[in-house]
């Protein structure tokens, strides 16, 4: 006899999801995005050293508050949607839900652990 394979999902093999992947590769940009464009005293004053760890900080802390910020969503995202605003607002709510609460969770992790470390 032979075996049927459940699904056909080639990731089946992976121990972490794309999600999980997905959120760290864009905690890693938006603090690499932090430390360089801002201009504040705190981190122009920063040894390079000092905004290294402030960067391994920031990256955790910023997967750890986009994937609480995703375990927020699938709780408290509505199974329907009602609006007089018409199609664009129906469009923005769907996109909010989407991604907002967990980009929301990347940018104060990000900011917070930058901030613990550069203070």
């Amino acid at each position: 006899m032979e075996q049927e394979h459940e699904s056909t999902d080639e990731l089946d093999g992976l121990p972490v999801s794309p999600e999980v992947i997905g959120w760290g590769v864009a905690s890693l940009v938006l603090t690499i995005i932090f430390l360089t464009v801002n201009t504040s005293a705190m981190v122009l004053g920063a040894s390079f050293m000092l905004k290294l760890l402030a960067g391994l900080v920031g990256l955790i802390t910023g997967w750890i508050g986009a994937l609480l910020g995703n375990t927020i969503r699938k709780f408290a995202q509505p199974d329907a949607i009602y609006t007089n605003g018409g199609a664009l607002h129906l469009i923005w709510l769907k996109v909010f839900w989407l991604i907002g609460p967990q980009i929301i969770g990347l940018i104060v992790g990000i900011g917070l652990g930058c901030s613990l470390v550069l203070r």
